[in-house]
């Protein structure tokens, strides 16, 4: 299974950035853009790549430890920016950033202790990815968009485990699909 941990917004922070996003794909260009699907909108936390199924007992009981070592912490999606010369296009966070790190990088220890290879430990960014290129793109009219949004501020009340399929038919713009595999409370109630 191909598994990644996140915290999930709220259905109405994804509308409010729906709504954002739609003003984005009105600007000139934005069809050289690919676009991520509501369901796709996400803050990773740590990102596994493929994981043997007999591992993932472990690996969830080690996430459900993280989570109740963490307590619910607030965030809002604000603002935006890019990596890689508009390869990707994302909207940022704002709120109790270092508690979101801390659950990063105990989402990130508890997929080394369960055996999975994590590479090189880098400073978790937040960013919740809108839109991906092939070829650098002149993204800046985006981010200066971006930059004026803030959504609603929620308690992020959970982790999540999430499967991702990717796409198998070939068709142009199909989107992966995800799915909630485990979900753990924040904090000594989770």
């Amino acid at each position: 299974m191909r598994l990644f941990a996140a915290v999930l917004p709220p259905p109405e922070v994804v509308a409010e950035l729906a709504a954002e996003v739609d003003k984005l794909k009105r600007l000139p260009g934005a069809e050289g853009l690919r676009w991520t699907d509501r369901p796709g909108w996400h803050f990773t936390l740590a990102f596994y790549g493929e994981v043997e199924d007999g591992v993932v007992p472990d690996l969830s009981d080690r996430l459900a430890r993280a989570a109740h070592r963490t307590a619910s912490f607030p965030l809002a999606v604000v603002g935006g920016g890019q990596f890689g010369h508009g390869r990707a296009l994302w909207a940022g966070a704002d709120g109790d950033l270092e508690t979101l790190r801390l659950l990063a990088d105990r989402a990130e220890a508890a997929a080394r202790k369960a055996g999975l290879p994590m590479g090189e430990h880098r400073r978790y960014k937040a960013h919740l990815t809108v839109a991906r290129s092939r070829d650098a793109v002149a993204v800046r009219p985006y981010v200066e968009l971006l930059a004026e949004f803030a959504s609603r501020t929620w308690t992020v009340g959970e982790l999540a485990l999430v499967r991702s399929n990717l796409p198998t038919s070939g068709v142009r713009g199909e989107q992966p699909r995800y799915e909630v595999v485990g979900r753990w409370g924040l904090g000594a109630a989770g």
